[in-house]
Formats: structure tokens, sequence, C-alpha cells
């Protein structure tokens, strides 16, 4: 229980803090401060992740040209 971070958002949950216990609980977390804390873990890889899909070069994707139809059937 060292991160200030985490214990920042606990002290401002106020009246949603029974709804995020009851939810930590039914995830399987031992405490309100480790579900806190995954949760936090789990912003920052998202982030990290869309860093990395950001700067990857993208792949041109060239479309084939469709065959115009024609309006008759007989053509």
């Amino acid at each position: 229980m060292n991160n200030p971070q985490v214990l920042e958002i606990i002290e401002n949950l106020k009246g949603r803090r029974n709804y995020e216990e009851k939810k930590a609980s039914k995830l399987g977390f031992n405490s309100l401060y480790a579900y806190i804390e995954n949760k936090i873990l789990k912003e920052k890889e998202a982030e990290a992740a869309k860093i990395v899909e950001l700067s990857a070069p993208k792949e041109e994707v060239i479309e084939a040209k469709k065959p115009e139809k024609k309006s008759c059937s007989c053509c």
C-alpha cells in the first residue's frame, strides 16, 4: 500500500466506495486497493498499446476495381 495514486483514488470515491468494494470482491480481488491498482495498470497498458499502434506503419490497402454493371442483361 505504497502507491499514492491508488490511495488518492480510494479517498475520492466517497459514495461509490461500497459499489467499488462489491465489484472488487465479485471479480476476486482481496482488497479494494488491489482492484484499483489493477485498474490503473490496465489503463496504462491500453495507452501504451494505443501509442504503439499509432506509431506502427500502416499498410496501404489497394482496392481492386469492380467491373461496371451493365444496365441490360443482354450485354
